[in-house]
């Protein structure tokens, strides 16, 4: 454990001082100026390393987060890794709440890394599992001494991480962007992104990309099999986002997607990627004319999916059951 909480802001300081620009990439495209932002560049691969950094350094600020603390959160992909490798790094203990979406290679990191997983496996009245891993986490909060809970659903420090962090890298690369798509889980990029867009690059269209199945904009929620985006809930975060269009993908189309981007562009994306690629292949189906800019995220990379996504039948098994 670190002594004191000078060493935790030190700790956080030098976390945030391994940052670097994720690359911006151009891919061939007949009827768009199509952008793919690779956040699987940040330290642990994915977009979630951001959000996870702020709301650390920002609860250790308040002292919300101590040397002492245990930090608990409910998450079975990139928001886990990001806090136990953040967390490891601090000295601070972490215990993730996983459900059976968890992508193989993703539970065992967690289980090396963190002396405590708990995994939830029984669904809940939505069809998935996030209800009951959010009380498995409530229950943890109570039980452990000093925890401290990130709640990357509700913290708008999540969003400012996006808003400051990867708006602000976008805004230096881009003059004008016509469509910015972003998948959608915990609404903290999208938020934060949106809102960056109103202030920097106002005739920006943010088109937000969901799973079928996801109750976050309305839609019937069930069983999903995907990690990263959708959800049981809407998220609180989203009452502050403010966004143009909705595209709902199938986890099928999503699944295609990511071949499709592996095969066209030599891009190896995890699955909310993939959902976004089949989004704007769908969103500009008709396009003619003028070449818009467009320009979308890719949240992690596909090596994590390598037992999932990119297995061949794996999907179709999944649903079969």
């Amino acid at each position: 454990m670190l002594a004191n909480p000078f060493a935790l802001a030190e700790g956080l300081d030098r976390i945030g001082a391994g940052f670097v620009e994720t690359p911006v990439v151009r891919l061939d495209h007949d009827r768009l100026n199509l952008f793919a932002k690779l956040e699987f560049g940040n330290p642990n691969g994915s977009v979630k390393d951001r959000s996870a950094y702020l709301i650390l350094k920002r609860a250790a600020e308040r002292g919300e987060l101590t040397p002492e603390s245990t930090v608990v959160e409910s998450s079975s992909g990139n928001f886990a890794i990001s806090l136990a490798s953040f967390c490891r790094m601090l000295g601070v203990p972490f215990v993730p709440v996983i459900d059976p979406n968890v992508n193989p290679a993703t539970e065992r990191f967690l289980r090396t890394i963190c002396e405590r997983v708990e995994k939830v496996t029984e669904r809940d009245a939505s069809g998935g599992f996030l209800h009951n891993r959010l009380a498995r986490t409530n229950a943890l909060l109570t039980l452990l001494d000093d925890a401290y809970w990130p709640n990357q659903y509700a913290n708008t420090d999540a969003a400012d991480a996006h808003h400051r962090l990867t708006g602000g890298e976008l805004c230096r690369v881009f003059d004008r962007i016509d469509y910015l798509f972003v998948g959608v889980g915990t609404g903290a990029t999208i938020t934060g992104l949106s809102r960056r867009m109103r202030e920097s690059l106002p005739g920006t269209k943010v088109i937000a990309v969901d799973t079928v199945g996801s109750a976050i904009f309305g839609d019937r929620p069930r069983a999903r099999h995907i990690p990263g985006i959708g959800s049981s809930i809407r998220p609180p975060l989203l009452d502050h986002a403010q966004i143009d269009d909705v595209v709902l993908v199938s986890e099928t189309a999503a699944v295609a997607a990511c071949h499709r981007l592996l095969r066209r562009h030599g891009i190896y994306a995890g699955g909310s990627s993939g959902s976004v690629y089949a989004a704007i292949e769908e969103y500009f189906a008709g396009c003619h004319g003028t070449r818009p800019t467009v320009v979308f995220l890719c949240a992690d990379r596909g090596t994590a999916y390598a037992d999932t996504v990119y297995q061949p039948g794996w999907l179709a098994d999944r649903l079969s059951r």
